[in-house]
């Protein structure tokens, strides 16, 4: 049995927690950790975990621990990941992986040199319909690959937290490094040179002390293979949850995504049809989200190494920082 603590109570942890907890076999919550009590007791109660936590410090002197799914704001990555891999937890930690690439790369050294697993939270290449596509473009049926199209926009305003691009690192992060490592998984390559714009369409509150900040992007770029790239983000776009992508081939191409929260459509009488649009993450990317917590537990019963790795986060952050210097220095940035 892998005794898990996860470690920030938010949406995104509670649905690893939720998968630990009656979902994945052999594994058990054992702990639960947030600064912000109520959360960390809601969440203690929901899971009836024997273990609850104000910090991380504390919950990584438990020896009844064995794992820890990491989903605290992204600055606090590193720090949660260096003293979990010194007490010899394993590690799965949601991206974005880190604020930069030099914290990734401690964060893969630690990993290493205690001999855990790192596993960082990509949960696209664990859907089904991700992975059909990806099977279908290894064996050549659409050609050789020209174009990699992929958005992701969501219908919530940004959190004031993400105003200061430089803490947050803005939704090229929080939004996009989805889109990046989709990029380059179906790619097989890595970025040589992009150009991002950007803007605030959206946060009239945050334009005069944080005139950096956007909350809607495009990225266009090139690998090193020469496939070309596109990434569209955007928050509060309101009408729902969209993601989407698109790869072009010599001989076809393919489309990934749906915007149905369910496969019902209503026509009236007035002759309008209506189907219900897709509003969330959680529910369209639910059985990506098992899949991926089901291989962590996997790669630590039969020590395999994860489908998603600590270079995968790194490169995604790569990609996060030079297109947030493209935008704010409008120019192309080269990626060496």
């Amino acid at each position: 049995m892998v005794r898990i603590a996860l470690i920030g109570c938010g949406r995104a942890g509670m649905i690893h927690a939720r998968n630990f907890f009656n979902k994945v076999q052999n594994a058990q919550m054992v702990a639960v950790v947030d600064p912000v009590e109520t959360a960390m007791r809601a969440a203690q109660q929901e899971l009836r975990a024997p273990y609850g936590y104000l910090s991380y410090e504390e919950a990584l002197q438990n020896p009844e621990i064995d794992a820890v799914v990491i989903v605290s704001p992204t600055k606090y990555h590193r720090d949660i990941a260096l003293a979990a891999a010194a007490a010899g937890k394993h590690i799965l930690c949601e991206k974005p992986m880190a604020m930069n690439e030099q914290e990734c790369d401690e964060m893969i050294a630690a990993a290493q040199a205690h001999g855990v697993k790192l596993q960082i939270g990509f949960m696209r290449r664990y859907d089904e319909s991700y992975l059909t596509a990806k099977e279908m473009v290894d064996a050549g049926e659409i050609g050789d690959i020209v174009l990699i199209k992929s958005h992701t926009r969501g219908p919530s305003t940004p959190q004031p937290w993400m105003y200061d691009i430089r803490k947050s690192n803005g939704p090229l992060a929080e939004v996009n490094s989805h889109d990046i490592d989709t990029l380059r998984w179906f790619a097989g390559s890595e970025l040589s040179y992009l150009f991002a714009i950007g803007g605030n369409y959206r946060c009239p509150e945050a334009r005069e002390k944080f005139p950096d900040f956007y909350d809607n992007v495009l990225v266009n770029c090139s690998f090193e293979n020469g496939i070309q790239g596109c990434i569209d983000g955007a928050q509060g776009v309101g009408y729902g949850y969209d993601a989407h992508t698109e790869i072009l081939g010599t001989r076809g191409v393919i489309h990934i995504g749906r915007t149905q929260d369910q496969f019902v459509t209503t026509c009236d009488k007035q002759g309008f049809q209506r189907t219900p649009y897709m509003t969330t993450w959680r529910k369209l990317f639910k059985d990506a989200y098992l899949a991926e917590d089901i291989h962590f537990v996997e790669c630590i019963e039969q020590d395999l190494s994860p489908r998603v790795t600590g270079l995968d986060g790194k490169m995604a952050v790569r990609v996060v920082n030079a297109g947030n210097i493209s935008l704010m220095e409008k120019r192309i940035v080269t990626l060496k």
